[in-house]
């Protein structure tokens, strides 16, 4: 790897650029790039909204001085794209403008891509380095990643439990565990990912919204999947938020393929393997990501099949003494936040993408 003593400073500016995507970008990957002459920045962008313009036309169209390129080394985070899609290749613009090198964190494991974009910018004579701040890079796209590479979504289980480690009480009530600063951040980790997941009794129980209103930073409400095994929820809560049509909903159950309602999808699955049917059903659909907000019971289903790769786990101050115990806590502890009282631990899987 021909690498230069700056290219991991600049490196690092452009996946500081990729971050700001998260949530819009999606469900492509977030992508930040950084023009450099001479040891200045003279041009950035990152892929702000899908279907919009990549992070290099953006870096590319913010140059003041195009005659400046053939003398400047664009970073990148993830390799430059080589097919058409929403917007023609970013391989192709990079070699019409003649820059002087190209430094890429990531190849792009898209079977579209997948080294396609790097051969086409070296065959036409242009430097190319891969692979700086390679892990870091992994992690800021570890939806994507995990979804390209396990053909399923990208798995963050979420849950608020009392000191004592129940979730609810014995009659499932559990407002409020944790504060209105956690529930706040809650609602911003709903508008990172993709969809959000839940059981019929935590549908029945609490009757959720599983929006973001609390988050106004972005403005599209992730897809609400709903598992409902003994497809009991139409008819016995057919009142239910979830059916309300106000974002896309799927439920997932083991009955009989039912006529489509307009507010939501029914998919049907055989019992056997359920779970892993669900997970293809949904790569399928290209959903890349997901927040399960739980049962408890949900959550330590995919614990047993080892279908998660994140847990935030919220702790308020209350105590229940008894009532819907927690899943069990796995993985490594990846960082501690008190929040005015409520404590949040997050856990990676170890076989998840390294930080």
């Amino acid at each position: 790897m021909d690498m230069r003593p700056t290219d991991e400073r600049y490196m690092q500016r452009a996946l500081d650029l990729a971050i700001l995507g998260l949530g819009s970008a999606r469900p492509n990957p977030v992508v930040g790039s950084v023009i450099v002459h001479d040891d200045r920045i003279i041009g950035e962008g990152w892929h702000q909204s899908y279907g919009g313009p990549h992070a290099e036309v953006h870096a590319v169209a913010s140059v003041a001085d195009h005659a400046l390129l053939p003398h400047s080394t664009v970073y990148v985070t993830l390799e430059p794209c080589a097919h058409y899609g929403k917007t023609p290749p970013c391989a192709d613009l990079l070699i019409e403008k003649k820059v002087g090198r190209v430094v890429v964190c990531n190849e792009d494991p898209n079977p579209l891509v997948d080294g396609g974009g790097i051969a086409r910018i070296r065959a036409a004579g242009i430097p190319v380095t891969v692979g700086v701040l390679a892990e870091k890079g992994e992690w800021i796209n570890r939806r994507f990643f995990t979804f390209m590479r396990k053909k399923r979504p990208y798995l963050v289980l979420k849950w608020a439990q009392t000191t004592d480690r129940f979730t609810a009480r014995e009659d499932y009530s559990s407002k409020w565990i944790s504060n209105s600063l956690s529930r706040k951040i809650v609602h911003k980790y709903r508008a990172e990912e993709q969809a959000i997941m839940i059981g019929s009794k935590t549908a029945a129980y609490d009757n959720p919204r599983l929006d973001i209103r609390d988050w106004t930073m972005i403005s599209s409400n992730p897809v609400r999947i709903v598992i409902d095994r003994q497809n009991r929820l139409r008819s016995s809560h057919p009142g239910l938020h979830l059916f309300d049509g106000n974002a896309p909903t799927i439920l997932y159950h083991c009955g009989e393929p039912a006529p489509q309602a307009e507010t939501y999808t029914e998919v049907a699955l055989p019992a056997r393997d359920f779970i892993q049917e669900m997970m293809t059903d949904l790569h399928q659909r290209n959903i890349q990501s997901i927040l399960v907000e739980g049962g408890s019971t949900l959550h330590q289903l995919l614990l047993q099949e080892n279908l998660w790769d994140e847990m935030r786990v919220f702790t308020g101050r209350q105590s229940f003494g008894k009532g819907v115990a927690a899943a069990p806590v796995k993985g490594t502890v990846a960082g501690i936040q008190h929040l005015d009282g409520d404590q949040l631990t997050i856990y990676i899987n170890d076989k998840t993408v390294p930080a």
